[in-house]
This record gives C-alpha cells, structure tokens and sequence, in this order.
C-alpha cells in the first residue's frame, strides 16, 4: 500500500503529531469523504506501507519528526507545494522566504530526489502577470538547483465552487510563452519539467507527471511494485494507486484557488479546534451507531529481488 498523507489536507503542516501516533499506533480511522457514516480502520503498520507520500505546502512543523519516522522505518518523500504568491492568493502561510529555507532544509536532510518541488497552481492575478511569473520561477529555479530533480507544473483550475473573481487562468497565448520558458529555465538547473493533468503540455517538453510515482518508489525501496494506475483521479492523471488518510476541509492555508476547503477556512477553524492529535480519526469521533470496518490492505511489493 502506497500512504497518500494527503491530497485532502496538509497533514505535516497542521496534523503531524497525530500522523506520528497513528503511525506508532499501526492504524487509523479514516472516514470516506463520499458517505460520512462509512469508517475503515486502515493498517499503517510498516509491513504493508510501501511508502509513503507526503503533500504539503509547510512542512517546517514535520521536520522534528523525520527522525522519528526514518526510526520507524517507513519509506516517504514529500510533494512540496511552493509558488510565489502574496496572502492575497495563499493567505495563512509563513512568508515565503521562510517556507524557501524549510524546502532547503528538508532537502538536505532526506535528499533532493525525495523533494519534489510542485510549481502549482499557475494562475494570475492583476499584479501578478506572465512576466512575474517568468522572473520568480526562474529565482526559485536557480535557489532550488541541486535541491529536487523534478518541478510539477499545473494550471489552475476554476471549480465553480470558487467563485474567484481575483484570479484567472491563463489564456491560450500566456501559457504559450510561459510553459516553454519554464520547460527550459527548469532544464537549465537540472530539474526535470513535468505537468499534471495538462493536456498539450508534451510540445513544450514537459512530460506527464505521476505524483504517487511508481518509478520513484521502486528506485527509493529497491524493489519492484506491482500497483495499478488510480482510477479515482483525473483524467490525464499518472498517479498509481494509493490510500488517503486526510480529510476534506482541515486545511488552515486559506488558498483561494483550494478544492480541498468549502467556502473558506471557518468549517476548517472549527475541526482544528476540536482535534485531538490523541484520537483514531483525524477530525471528530466515532458516533454511536457508526460501523468501523478493517479495510484490507497489502504491501503491494511485487519480488523481494532488488532492482540494482
């Protein structure tokens, strides 16, 4: 089993030291954001987690935690969300120099192929235009050279739950000029340009992306696997398959351009009041009359002859 930890919420910003207990713990109580009644306790133990996937935009809390983790012995490498934007697009984040220096830090500490730097989502606003996102893709192309192998590139999204009227995607013409500038600027200090979900991207050079990467996990763990692609994702979407153990509306980052969050962060508020980094469940407790069912899981491990 691939640990998605989480496409739902930024588990190493706001959620660490529950994920730690959970971990020691061996398992969690995870409900199915579909039908809010349904509950499967999931095994986390170290012999049926294959790897784990961390997606964040701060992970500066977790990293007193990687000793304890790496002692554990789980595998794991980050997805690490960084863009240049103000708090009027990503709100409730540290300043952005700070956030670079934690994405340096983890760097050196478990390696630039286990930090993945996501460039993502592109969007714009009034001040900030293709020009501006020419010169901080490029600043942060040359601080973070040696630092990741791979830069995730996206565009935004509008869903219409967003109802975002500050920002937009961009046109047809603006992302003509920036996907190659950026496919090249991005190869010049030896990252590898990727894309995810974006169709046409293959012109400019850049590559699908898998964010639960097969390919990636097999080098790190030595062995091979044998999963399928997630056919729970979006269209155009590489990733294989994998187990989340987040939550929808969680996240305290107060991204406008979020899918993960309704309406803002106030519900997200309440939940991070009421949780107990103590508890089965991420957010909440099991009510009376709700089912727990064991969900089966595997290591998905296919030989134990190593690759290299």
């Amino acid at each position: 089993m691939i640990l998605s930890a989480s496409r739902r919420t930024d588990i190493p910003c706001f959620y660490g030291e529950w994920l730690m207990r959970r971990l020691r713990a061996g398992y969690a109580l995870v409900r199915n954001p579909m039908n809010h009644a349904q509950i499967s306790r999931v095994p986390l133990t170290p012999d049926v987690v294959d790897c784990i996937v961390f997606w964040t935009k701060d992970p500066e809390n977790f990293l007193q935690h990687l000793d304890g983790l790496d002692r554990l012995g789980y595998s794991y490498y980050f997805q690490f969300t960084l863009t240049p934007y103000g708090r009027d697009v990503e709100r409730n984040l540290r300043p952005k120099p700070k956030i670079e220096e934690t994405f340096l830090r983890l760097s050196r500490r478990i390696g630039a192929e286990r930090t993945v730097w996501r460039y993502d989502p592109i969007l714009l606003t009034e001040g900030f235009d293709v020009k501006r996102h020419k010169e901080e893709f490029r600043r942060l192309c040359e601080l973070f050279e040696g630092h990741t192998d791979t830069v995730t590139l996206s565009l935004v999204d509008i869903y219409a739950k967003l109802r975002a009227p500050s920002f937009r995607a961009p046109d047809g013409s603006e992302t003509e000029e920036l996907a190659p500038f950026m496919a090249e600027t991005a190869r010049q200090h030896g990252i590898r340009p990727v894309a995810c979900c974006e169709s046409g991207f293959e012109r400019f050079g850049i590559e699908r992306s898998a964010c639960i990467d097969r390919e990636r996990i097999e080098k790190m763990i030595g062995q091979r696997l044998d999963v399928s692609r997630d056919r729970n994702q979006r269209a155009g979407c590489g990733c294989c398959e994998s187990t989340d153990i987040g939550a929808y509306n969680t996240c305290l980052n107060g991204c406008v351009y979020c899918y993960a969050t309704d309406g803002g962060t106030e519900a997200a508020k309440r939940r991070f009041s009421a949780h107990d980094p103590s508890s089965e469940l991420l957010t909440g407790s099991v009510g009376e009359g709700e089912h727990v069912t064991k969900r089966k899981v595997r290591s998905n491990i296919a030989t134990n002859i190593s690759l290299f």
